[in-house]
């Protein structure tokens, strides 16, 4: 059995094997500079709307209201395309929280990202599944590396090349698969009970504004 504390470098189990991050994709792109003849417009004003690194939230993506999501003009977007996202892109931070993640989902597909993230897209018949991935990505041993890689002492940030040497174990495709599957629905369960959580909060807030004001009595 493997020991969960030692670190990708090392430890391989049997029936395993172990690859470098970029050896799994087919790119590890970084997102595209903004000029600031492109800021300004959300996505409720139209365009292509972009990820930002505070949207990787639970190895999804989460973005706000769409008054407060980032858009890029389309004239501009159609000279991007080479960075438009796509269902199954692994999205991980590269400044601020580096190590921060997400797997791309149907709902994101076609939008930009931030410069501040990289994209991974994994190679078509490559030997990675891309839920596995991406909670391999989060786990323990891969966030250490991470970290203790990236520089700066003001924004710690870590390079695309160096986050393409991240060593990466691989369980045979099957078990690839169950492993994925299962971590992805317990992050589903926490998104879920998080935003139970969120929704109550604000329904206490604005009760007890409410209450403490006098707009509304509680019945004695």
């Amino acid at each position: 059995m493997a020991d969960s504390s030692t670190s990708p470098d090392r430890f391989v189990p049997r029936g395993w094997s172990r690859s470098q991050l970029t050896d799994l994709c087919e790119s590890v792109q970084a997102g595209p500079a903004v000029r600031p003849v492109d800021k300004g417009r959300t996505q409720a004003d139209g365009g292509v709307p972009i990820v930002l690194p505070r949207d990787l939230r639970g190895n999804r993506v989460i973005t706000a209201d769409p008054a407060a999501v980032p858009a890029m003009p389309w004239e501009r977007a159609r000279t991007l395309e080479k960075y438009l996202l796509q269902e199954g892109d692994i999205l991980i931070a590269r400044t601020g929280t580096a190590g921060r993640l997400a797997l791309v989902t149907g709902e994101h597909a076609g939008w930009l990202y931030h410069h501040g993230l990289v994209r991974l897209r994994l190679a078509v018949q490559g030997p990675a599944q891309a839920a596995y991935l991406a909670a391999y990505l989060g786990s323990e041993a891969a966030q250490d590396w991470i970290r203790s890689r990236a520089a700066g002492s003001v924004i710690p940030s870590v390079r695309t090349r160096t986050l393409g040497e991240l060593p990466v174990l691989l369980p045979p495709e099957a078990e690839q698969r169950t492993i994925g599957a299962t971590l992805a629905a317990l992050d589903e369960k926490v998104r879920a009970h998080s935003e139970i959580a969120r929704v109550t909060g604000e329904y206490r807030r604005t009760l007890a504004e409410a209450l403490l004001t006098g707009t509304f009595t509680a019945a004695p």
